[in-house]
């Protein structure tokens, strides 16, 4: 069974940095292209990044420059560092398999999630 567990949130004041984590199993990491996503409260699912099987990576425009992912296929672990963090990046945030024939465009298998809150 395919499982992302993700950790690392919290509340945070605006300027503030997190580091989320997600520890993937039940498949072959090294073969998968990974991405978080995130939802926030009412609004649709939105790709944030992702990093494909030779490490390249793909980040939204919202986030391009504050954010940056990077894989550990020895612990299959994925995670996002989040800095200078806005009110607007409040929201759930999943890791999943990026399965797309273009990065951002489809995912499988989210996890839990982890939630992030940026306020004052």
């Amino acid at each position: 069974e395919v499982k992302f567990m993700e950790s690392g949130g919290g509340s945070v004041q605006p300027g503030g940095s997190l580091r989320l984590s997600c520890v993937a199993s039940g498949f072959t990491f090294r073969d998968y292209s990974i991405a978080w996503v995130r939802q926030a409260p009412g609004k649709e699912l939105e790709w944030v990044s992702s990093i494909s099987t030779q490490q390249s990576t793909f980040y939204s425009d919202s986030v391009k420059g504050r954010f940056t992912i990077s894989r550990d296929s020895g612990t299959n672990t994925v995670t996002l560092d989040l800095n200078n963090l806005k009110s607007e990046d409040t929201a759930m945030y999943y890791c999943a398999q990026d399965v797309g024939s273009r990065f951002g465009k489809a995912f499988n298998n989210r996890g839990q999630g982890t939630l992030v809150n940026v306020s004052t």
